[in-house]
C-alpha cells in the first residue's frame, strides 16, 4: 500500500475551501432522502430532496437535484427493519 502524500497547502487553524458548509448540508439531505426514498419515483425523490435542502437553507441547484434524484431513483428499496 502506497503512502498517502502529505498535502501542501493546508494552513494551521484548518483550511476551507468555499462553499464546504453548503456541500455538507447537500450530502447529509442526499443520504437521508436515499435512506427513505429508495426506488420512489424520481418526481418524489427529486421533492423530497429540494424541500429538505430548502429546509436546512441551501438553494437547490435544478440540473444536481436531478441526477441525484435518478440515481436514488434506480436503487431497489430497504427491506423493512423489524427488529
Amino acid at each position: 500500500m502506497e503512502a498517502i502524500a502529505p498535502i501542501s497547502n493546508a494552513r494551521s487553524g484548518g483550511y476551507r475551501t468555499a462553499g464546504w458548509q453548503q456541500q455538507i448540508r447537500v450530502d447529509y439531505v442526499v443520504n437521508k432522502v436515499m435512506q427513505t426514498h429508495r426506488g420512489h419515483n424520481e418526481d418524489q425523490v427529486a421533492q423530497a430532496i429540494h424541500d429538505q435542502l430548502r429546509a436546512v437553507g441551501v438553494v437547490p441547484n435544478g440540473r444536481q437535484i436531478a441526477q441525484y434524484a435518478a440515481a436514488i431513483s434506480a436503487l431497489p428499496e430497504l427491506p423493512p427493519n423489524n427488529k
